[in-house]
């Protein structure tokens, strides 16, 4: 199977230190967050790869080179303007001719990809989102009302929700709802999808996941040991 990094991203919630260095290039203990990827994707049979890059793209390819040292062979697309989550995607059309992964340059998972891409084909759709639940405090009291009557009242209560891991199988004719030349984004590959009427589903994934975009994600990192030898990540000291 085919995979697709998608490394092209400023990296806006990593300044000032992505203004140095692509966020894919963000170091986790000695090695950087790609270079994780890359292995966790060689360990799930993965043999041929591309990363699309645009902002301080040069380094990640000059990181990556051609992909040898991991047994795999790596591509570029190269974006002279944002093309957002999903449009450089409109890039490979003539090379994604059968199911494909695509993730985003900046997690770190357990996930297993090959009960993932099962799923997937099992669902007969065009797109399947690997998801997981996160907790997050609203910083504010929520009201409910009826008529303008108050119903309820919570104080900076803290709500769960199912949020996109930021990794996706996907058939080749999705890339026909795909616009070139254009930013597209995720949200408006799925308002495509919903508004044609196109089923398309999720995966729950109860295990590890960090968006090492995040500040609190990317410190807990730190405290990751990979293991070279299986494709999970363990933390250290559990």
């Amino acid at each position: 199977m085919k995979a697709v990094i998608q490394a092209g991203g400023r990296g806006t919630r990593l300044m000032p230190y992505t203004s140095v260095l692509p966020k894919p290039l963000m170091p986790i203990g000695a090695r950087p967050v790609v270079e994780l990827l890359i292995k966790w994707l060689r360990r799930n049979n993965v043999e041929e790869l591309y990363i699309t890059t645009g902002y301080l793209g040069h380094l990640i390819r000059s990181f990556c080179g051609d992909g040898h040292q991991w047994g795999l062979r790596i591509s570029y697309t190269v974006e002279l303007e944002p093309l957002g989550t999903v449009g450089p995607l409109s890039l490979l059309r003539d090379e994604l001719t059968s199911t494909f992964l695509m993730l985003n340059g900046d997690v770190l998972t357990d996930l297993s990809l090959k009960a993932f891409t099962a799923f997937h084909r099992s669902t007969g759709g065009p797109l399947t989102i690997a998801t997981t639940t996160r907790s997050s405090k609203l910083e504010f009291g929520v009201i409910l009302d009826r008529d303008n009557v108050v119903t309820g009242f919570s104080e900076k209560p803290t709500m769960t929700n199912s949020v996109s891991m930021g990794v996706y199988c996907m058939e080749p004719a999705i890339l026909d709802l795909i616009p070139g030349g254009i930013p597209f984004g995720m949200d408006d590959l799925a308002h495509c999808l919903l508004e044609k009427r196109i089923p398309f589903h999720i995966y729950k994934h109860e295990g590890l996941w960090l968006d090492i975009g995040r500040v609190e994600d990317f410190h807990r990192a730190q405290d990751i040991m990979w293991d070279d030898q299986t494709p999970a990540l363990q933390l250290v000291g559990t």
